[in-house]
């Protein structure tokens, strides 16, 4: 049986996981290469990204499928694997759950499973509505053929992610919303002078009021920006919608270093924004673009209850 938000709460903050691309890439992802292809062709490095996370305390880890809905997987040549690829990374996180126990707050063992959750990932479809490249229609036919897919492999919630503009995000949501799993639903804050609208001028309250009232059982936000500013952002979200928040920022913006993508920032310097996040009303708390299990432990040794 799958736990409720309410129960996944019920003993604290709860720890998300870090990144997956970034990860990946260390793995060996090429630049440019579709990551949730190697769902198929690499499942054992996946898997080793989701169980560094479990054993680094993770109470909840995402999917390899952020990409994986048909508009994006067509620019790959794999548009008719949609199903297949969703299903398989979700299980390829479940086998990483079981086989790690992380240290769930006590109340959500009530669920019989000592293990980490697995809330899947869904991303941007990547074609504009306001531009008709797609119309509604089709952009949620194509969330909910993901959405049944992952919900049939036995993910415990999804996780509609790095949205930028809220009707798709709606759409996305409502698509998730008809599996009767827990949705949460975040956008992308990284434009504007103080870096709080999303790139469609959206602000937090707007998306709190729009993701709600598509479904979602939590609002957050993730990626675009470091962990400083998510903590107004954060508390915005929690006086506009009253509902848990879900926060995983980047580790600092960014920089090109000998050709490469670099985050600076370090764990400790992540983590030590996280006792201010949870004072601004997040409840589920991890990192996105460049952190690592290292980040991950230092967010679980700056909970109270970790």
């Amino acid at each position: 049986m799958h736990p409720t938000i309410e129960e996944l709460l019920a003993g604290g903050p709860v720890v998300t996981d870090g990144a997956w691309g970034t990860q990946l890439q260390e793995l060996g992802l090429p630049v440019g290469a579709c990551p949730d292809a190697w769902n198929l062709s690499h499942p054992e490095r996946v898997e080793e990204v989701a169980r560094a996370y479990v054993a680094a305390g993770s109470h909840v880890v995402l999917t390899n499928t952020f990409g994986s809905n048909r508009f994006i997987l067509a620019r790959h040549g794999l548009a008719d694997r949609v199903a297949e690829i969703n299903r398989t990374g979700v299980e390829i996180s479940r086998r990483a759950a079981v086989g790690q126990v992380s240290n769930l707050p006590s109340a959500s063992h009530s669920s019989g499973s000592p293990h980490a959750r697995v809330f899947a990932s869904m991303g941007p479809s990547g074609v504009m509505l306001m531009m008709g490249e797609v119309s509604e229609d089709e952009l949620r036919a194509g969330f909910a053929v993901q959405a049944r897919a992952m919900a049939g492999a036995g993910a415990d919630g999804i996780v509609v992610e790095t949205m930028s503009d809220p009707a798709e995000a709606a759409l996305a949501v409502a698509a998730a919303r008809e599996t009767g799993l827990p949705v949460v639903a975040c956008m992308t804050f990284d434009c504007g002078p103080n870096l709080d609208r999303t790139m469609m001028g959206t602000t937090p309250e707007r998306a709190a009021e729009a993701l709600l009232a598509a479904g979602a059982d939590c609002v957050g936000s993730n990626c675009g920006q470091g962990i400083a500013g998510f903590v107004a952002i954060c508390r915005r979200l929690r006086e506009a919608s009253g509902a848990p928040v879900w926060i995983k920022a980047n580790a600092g913006l960014p920089e090109i270093r000998d050709g490469k993508t670099v985050y600076s920032q370090t764990a400790e310097q992540f983590a030590a924004h996280v006792p201010e996040l949870v004072q601004a009303g997040a409840m589920f708390i991890g990192g996105c673009c460049g952190t690592t299990p290292d980040y991950i432990r230092a967010v679980r040794r700056s909970l109270p209850a970790a």
